[in-house]
């Protein structure tokens, strides 16, 4: 059976099945669910794969809201495709995560179905909590990509760009505990915590003036108070530290970590600093794959953006980072809206549910699944993968390890939870 037959039937199959597809992605962008919250997504996509006849495994790798399947020729390679399906507070899925759930399960559903036919192995897997706590890090530690020589997934953007910039991340939260009294009466016995929170937030936008053009730093004043006559005892700020890579994330940490203690130190409270027990890596994409990627969109009628030609600092972060340093990878991005509609933004929200979006779902599948069984069924194709990506092994390797270490400091202590940002 020809490469090319196998590609038409598989897209014949995500054409079958359009009309569950859809119906699928729009359910989940309708109920939307925050990080590791995605009970009903993740129940009906494992649902949704059981009725095609494939054993599914829930809460697997750790992870209450994820799921994991495996179906195919053991002697063949190994090819993850990914779902995320978390949504964003306040805006649901403006990052267009129901696109990505049901591209996912689109490409692993229409690959079942050239049963005996497929020659190699599919591990699907519903991987959550993206937009924090770093989903594909814990699962990946808990072995899902283990014996996987490739992994994919796309995301749906205001362009077709073959890669998303992606550079390293790190979330970090600060409480500070001072000492209540009356603002009035007798603000000398208080210890004002929501100074210390202002006096961090200030010394950090002071250091923004004096970081490279490609860091990134910016947050948010979680608690001030409870009342403007008394005297805050507790106050807490929650930071997003971004840089090109894990190396040049690790000596930002350390500048913004004495921001804090700097808030400490001027207003006499105590400082507990939370920083995520894992860190976010840039995205290590996989150029030969990437290529066949662009190659089986182009064939569906996608035109894509040159990556050279992205405006100047134009990076997110994703926990596929992690997975790219494990094994190679690729995370390209689908239109779905107007150029000026961006992702983590309210309006983006419709679009991910629009016909364009809808469109998304049925062509990321309909890619992803070719470009699976390039994989599976040219020696010579993932031969090239596994040379590009052994060329930085190394680099990945330290990277890795480099986002476990524990960030050392005077006050506080480290973070038993996970960190992370998000796609944008």
């Amino acid at each position: 059976m020809s490469l090319e037959v196998l590609k038409k039937d598989v897209c014949a199959a995500v054409d079958a099945m359009a009309d569950e597809l859809l119906a699928l992605s729009h359910a989940i962008h309708g109920e939307p669910e925050l990080a590791l919250e995605e009970f009903k997504a993740a129940k009906r996509l494992a649902d949704a794969v059981e009725r095609h006849g494939i054993q599914v495994q829930r809460e697997a790798f750790s992870l209450p809201t994820g799921y994991a399947a495996a179906f195919g020729k053991a002697s063949g390679p190994t090819i993850a495709i990914l779902s995320e399906y978390d949504a964003l507070p306040g805006i649901g899925h403006a990052c267009g995560h129901n696109i990505i759930a049901t591209g996912g399960y689109g490409a692993a559903i229409a690959l079942s179905k050239l049963n005996g036919r497929l020659p190699g192995r599919v591990r699907y897997l519903g991987t959550p909590a993206e937009e924090r706590f770093g989903g594909k890090e814990i699962m990946a530690r808990a072995g899902a990509f283990d014996g996987c020589d490739a992994a994919m997934m796309i995301h749906p953007s205001n362009e077709n760009l073959v890669t998303m910039p992606c550079i390293a991340i790190a979330e970090v939260e600060a409480i500070y505990h001072g000492r209540s009294a009356h603002a009035s009466a007798m603000p000398y016995r208080g210890l004002n915590a929501l100074d210390a929170v202002v006096t961090a937030y200030q010394s950090i936008a002071q250091l923004r003036q004096h970081i490279r053009n490609t860091d990134r730093i910016h947050g948010i004043i979680t608690e001030g108070g409870l009342a403007p006559n008394i005297v805050p005892e507790r106050a807490a700020c929650r930071f997003y530290v971004r840089a090109v890579d894990a190396h040049e994330l690790a000596p930002l940490k350390a500048r913004v970590q004495k921001c804090f203690e700097a808030g400490a130190l001027a207003t006499g409270c105590t400082l507990q600093v939370q920083w995520g027990d894992t860190d976010y890596l840039d995205l290590k994409t996989n150029w030969p794959m990437a290529e066949m990627y662009e190659s089986n969109a182009v064939r569906l009628g996608r035109e894509f953006f040159p990556v050279k030609d992205l405006p100047p600092g134009y990076a997110g972060s994703t926990d596929m980072g992690n997975v790219s340093h494990r094994v190679p990878s690729i995370h390209p991005m689908l239109g779905v809206a107007p150029a000026g509609v961006i992702i983590h933004n309210p309006e983006f929200t419709r679009y991910a549910a629009s016909d364009k979006g809808d469109r998304a779902v049925l062509d990321g599948a309909k890619s992803m699944a070719m470009t699976a069984l390039d994989l599976m069924a040219d020696a010579a194709k993932l031969a090239a993968v596994r040379a590009d990506f052994a060329a930085t092994a190394e680099i990945s390797q330290s990277a890795i390890a480099k986002s476990r270490e524990p960030l050392q400091h005077a006050h506080g202590r480290d973070h038993a939870g996970h960190g992370g940002c998000g796609c944008a």
